[in-house]
C-alpha cells in the first residue's frame, strides 16, 4: 500500500497508528506506558485534539482523536513522540531513533465506521493475543468506554454519546458491539495508506471539497472545487485549512 500526504481536517475525527522503528518496542515497563500517557494527556489539550479511544501495545500505539486546529494532531504526535524517545533512550542507555519517522492515519467517516474504529483500537490486544478480553488489557480507554470507568481526559465522540440516554446504559451497548463485525482489513489499509475511511458518498464529498482525488485506484481527473478547497488538504505540519462536513 503505497503512503500518501495525509487528509487531516478540523473537526473530522483520525484513526492514528505510531510504530516502533523496524517495529521493536517503544514500551519495556508499566513506567513507560505510564509516561506516554501522561504527556498525552497534557498534551492533547493544548494542541486542541479531543482523544476518545486509545490502546498502547508493546510496539505500537493506536490513537482515535478528533483535531480542532488543522495542525494539531501533527504537533501533538511530534511532541510526544519526542518527549518519549528521549525517555525511553536515556532510560535504557539506548541511542537512535525510537519510531519508524511519521505517524500512518485515516480520516474517519463517523456515522459508519467511527465505533467500528473504537472497538477496533480496544480490540487489538485479543486479536494480538495478549489477552482474551479487551477488558483484561489495563491500557486502553476500554475500561472507560466499555465499563464506565472514571476519566478527566477521554472525550465521547457524539456517535458514541448517541448509543444511549445515561453513560450505563451507553456502556450497555457499547460493550454489547464487540459482538458485531468490524472491518479489520477495511481500517487497516485505510490508515496504512493515509486514505479516508467511509462510504462511497463520504469519499466522494471528501474528494468535492478538496479538490482532488482521495480514494486508491479510481480513474479520472481530480475534481477541481478551487483554492480554498485545496488548502483543506493538509500534510502533517501543514497549511490550514477550513472544516469539512
Amino acid at each position: 500500500m503505497p503512503r500518501r500526504a495525509r487528509i487531516v481536517v478540523p473537526g473530522l475525527p483520525l484513526h492514528i497508528v505510531q510504530r516502533g522503528n523496524n517495529r521493536a518496542d517503544c514500551f519495556f515497563s508499566d513506567d513507560d506506558r505510564r509516561f506516554f500517557l501522561h504527556h498525552l494527556v497534557r498534551l492533547s489539550g493544548q494542541e486542541a485534539c479531543d482523544v476518545h479511544a486509545y490502546c498502547l501495545m508493546t510496539n505500537h500505539v493506536h490513537l482515535l482523536l478528533t483535531p480542532h486546529r488543522a495542525e494539531g494532531c501533527a504537533r501533538l504526535m511530534r511532541r510526544v513522540d519526542l518527549l518519549h524517545s528521549q525517555y525511553v533512550n536515556r532510560k535504557y542507555g539506548r541511542t537512535g531513533s525510537l519510531w519508524e519517522g511519521r505517524f500512518r492515519s485515516c480520516v474517519v467517516d463517523s456515522e459508519t465506521y467511527l465505533l467500528q474504529c473504537y472497538r477496533y483500537i480496544e480490540s487489538n490486544p485479543v486479536r494480538a493475543g495478549m489477552v482474551s478480553r479487551a477488558g483484561d488489557h489495563p491500557w486502553s480507554s476500554y475500561g472507560f468506554n466499555a465499563l464506565g470507568a472514571e476519566s478527566s481526559w477521554l472525550v465521547p465522540h457524539e456517535e458514541y454519546i448517541r448509543l444511549g440516554a445515561s453513560a450505563p446504559e451507553r456502556c450497555d451497548r457499547y460493550r454489547a458491539l464487540f459482538a458485531d463485525h468490524v472491518d479489520v482489513q477495511g481500517i487497516r489499509e485505510a490508515t496504512n495508506g493515509n486514505f479516508p475511511l467511509g462510504t462511497e458518498p463520504f469519499l466522494q464529498a471528501l474528494a468535492r471539497k478538496l479538490g482532488r482525488r482521495v480514494a486508491p485506484g479510481r480513474p479520472g481527473r481530480p475534481v477541481r472545487a478551487g483554492v480554498a478547497a485545496e488548502a483543506d488538504l493538509l500534510a502533517c505540519g501543514g497549511k490550514r485549512g477550513a472544516s469539512l462536513i
